[in-house]
């Protein structure tokens, strides 16, 4: 049994990356694939959404610290 994967499989990016959706201009954590699409939550949690995985991009290591050190900040203001 061979595994057919189409070229849409290879841009899926892999659950628990951070990506940015460049047509909302958000940062969010891959949740989940549903069809065609990709389901991502902003890092501070939230209602999650559907974004086109042609329009999302890896963040550079740069963005990916800033991402998460916002993260970090808003959750220690929640228990703070």
């Amino acid at each position: 049994m061979t595994d057919d994967v189409g070229p849409e499989a290879c841009r899926l990016p892999r659950l628990g990356a951070v990506v940015r959706d460049t047509v909302r201009e958000r940062v969010g954590r891959v949740m989940g694939h549903v069809g065609p699409y990709v389901q991502l939550r902003p890092l501070t949690g939230g209602r999650e959404w559907d974004a086109d995985p042609l329009h999302l991009r890896p963040l550079t290591p740069c963005e990916l610290l800033s991402a998460l050190v916002a993260e970090a900040n808003a959750r220690s203001r929640q228990f703070g």
